[in-house]
Order: C-alpha cells, then structure tokens, then sequence
C-alpha cells in the first residue's frame, strides 16, 4: 500500500534525503521545513504518518507533537521522531508525547520501511 507522508525538517539537506528515501519505497512525500511550515501542510492534507525531527529552532519537535495529540484532527496521525540523540531518556520522552516510533539519525532506507510498515500496521 502506499502512503502520504509528511516530513517535517529544518535542515533541507536532510529534508530532502529523507523525502528521497520514502519515495524510492514508493510512498508521496510533502516536506515542511519546520513546524510552521507543517502546520500549513497539515491545514491543506492530512498524511497518513510524519517523520518529524526532534530538534528545531524555536518550537521543538515534542511540543509539535503534543500538539497534534490535542488537535481531533491530527490526534491519530502516525508519529515518527527522527533525531541524532540516541538517549533512552530522550527515546522514552518522546513516546510519552506520543510517538509512534522513533529513529537515530542518520536512518537507512532499511529503518525507514521498518518504521512505516510496524507504525501503519497498528494503525491502519
């Protein structure tokens, strides 16, 4: 099956490796450059899962997140966080916020279809 997928990333270069990778798995990908830009994206469509960066100047990505939980709208769109930090405590933060999954960057094309095909299946 193939799906819509937001990422959301304020490095480009990152943005676009990452977009690069979802769509050779065959999948249309929508890149938001912070979480500004992903709110406007997610006023035009709904994805059916976000890659989201955890670190991003002025509004990180957990507060993003716990936002999406609140809104009715966004509060079951798959979440899966990206970021260079590998700790447990960060890790276990995140999935409190209401993550899906989480990813250390850099993630190979192999991490990324293991994500959307465990995330997608438990929340079909």
């Amino acid at each position: 099956m193939l799906y819509n997928v937001l990422v959301v990333e304020d490095d480009r270069q990152t943005a676009e490796s990452l977009a690069a990778q979802i769509t050779v798995l065959g999948h249309t990908v929508a890149t938001a450059y912070g979480p500004r830009m992903a709110l406007q994206r997610l006023n035009q469509v709904i994805p059916d899962i976000i890659f989201m960066d955890l670190n991003m100047p002025g509004v990180n990505g957990l507060e993003v997140l716990r936002f999406l939980r609140r809104d009715p709208v966004t509060a079951k769109v798959p979440v899966v966080i990206i970021s260079a930090q590998d700790s447990q405590d960060i890790i276990q933060a995140a999935l409190e916020a209401g993550a899906n999954h989480y990813l250390v960057k850099p993630p190979t094309l192999e991490d990324i279809e293991g994500a959307l095909s465990k995330v997608l299946s438990q929340n079909p």
